[in-house]
């Protein structure tokens, strides 16, 4: 029987059919939408759509196919030197990747492990079983590494686009449904990611259930959720915002730079990396390095606190026919609400609820060359 800690339970396994379906369900109403506004020749509105998505799409599919082909030529993963993982070939992999399936292909191994969660062990072949368990944890942990990729380059830009639209042109039906799935595929990546990559570090405790989670949730999502709607009322006032935030993105690609990240196995994927933290640092802060993050972390929400101050400000200054505006009431204090509730979250969650290292024995030492890529990965992508 194997140990809890190291069982991939029945709940995370359907946890994993929701997932495919909100990330189905998230791509789809966006491929409505841009119809929709193509059919109503809104054609840069198209364009945006299908650009976020299409982007979103093309990065995770880089990263996956490269991850594959680090398993394939990792000798722990592959000791044989077979020619396929996942039972699927190269040019297989080619083939799946090129028309966008990379991350359903990952989604599909964690759903065909049901045999192996839904059936009780009855004591042989423990070690076998655990080795499938593993499989089944770093396929998951590489998933919701790919699925936060996909959050940040596809569901958050499209969720600023369809507020923007929503608030200041009244497009509301399809929109709304757009807004709402963009929505909950953000909070699903955010907690899905964060239990995944504590899960897969070593001597690392897990990030419990229950208040940890949900406090975790409130300050992530009322933090990015704030800093979208003062986006989204700077681009009503100005389209020319959209010139600020690709210099957020290029100062925060540039920090990521400086700091030398070494996450990936070569350098031109290692830019690709930096400029896809960029873009998240963009709506949340993101530690890319894995080192102590007070001051930077600290620094980056006094910035978005200051965004979130300004935003309202300056609509209620330029505008002043809205300054009684209900609309403009709302999203005021809904910014205003969500930065307060989600930085009390962030202290509550960082100073009582966070995990804290496990105590390594003293006399175990770490070999740095029996870790897998996966794991090398995983360590070098975050420090929780």
């Amino acid at each position: 029987m194997l140990q809890p800690d190291i069982r991939y339970t029945k709940v995370r396994w359907l946890l994993t059919i929701a997932g495919v379906f909100l990330y189905v369900g998230d791509i789809w109403t966006d491929i409505v939408l841009a119809v929709k506004y193509f059919q109503e020749e809104q054609y840069v509105w198209t364009g945006f759509t299908v650009m976020f998505i299409l982007i979103g799409l093309l990065v995770t599919q880089i990263f996956s196919y490269a991850w594959y082909w680090d398993d394939l030529n990792d000798p722990l993963l592959n000791p044989e030197g077979k020619r396929e993982i996942s039972d699927m070939s190269k040019p297989g992999l080619v083939v799946l990747h090129a028309f966008g399936f990379g991350i359903f292909t990952r989604y599909a191994i964690k759903i065909t492990g049901f045999q192996v969660v839904w059936t009780k062990s009855n004591g042989d072949g423990v070690d076998k079983l655990r080795e499938v368990h593993k499989k089944l944890f770093c396929v998951a942990t590489d998933l919701s590494m790919l699925k936060l990729f996909e959050t940040f380059l596809e569901s958050a830009p499209q969720l600023l686009l369809q507020l923007y639209i929503l608030l200041g042109h009244n497009e509301i039906l399809y929109t709304c449904l757009s807004v709402a799935f963009s929505f909950c595929n953000i909070a699903w990546s955010l907690v899905d990611y964060r239990r995944c990559l504590r899960r897969s570090l070593p001597y690392i405790r897990e990030m419990p259930s229950g208040l940890p989670t949900a406090i975790y949730l409130l300050y992530k999502i009322c933090t990015i959720t704030s800093l979208i709607l003062s986006y989204s009322l700077l681009l009503i006032l100005s389209i020319y915002t959209t010139v600020a935030l690709t210099v957020l993105w290029l100062l925060a690609t540039i920090w990521t730079h400086l700091l030398e990240t070494k996450f990936c196995s070569s350098r031109s994927l290692e830019f690709l990396y930096r400029a896809v933290a960029g873009v998240i640092l963009t709506f949340t802060f993101f530690n890319v390095k894995g080192q102590d993050t007070k001051v930077a972390m600290t620094t980056y929400y006094i910035f978005c606190t200051v965004i979130n101050i300004m935003s309202p400000s300056l609509m209620a200054l330029l505008k002043p026919e809205l300054q009684t505006s209900t609309l403009l009431l709302t999203i005021s204090g809904l910014i205003c609400g969500c930065s307060v509730l989600g930085l009390v979250c962030l202290i509550l969650y960082y100073v009582h609820l966070h995990p804290r290292r496990v105590q390594r024995e003293e006399d175990e030492v770490d070999d740095p060359g029996k870790e897998t890529k996966s794991l090398a990965r995983i360590k070098n992508f975050l420090k929780p």
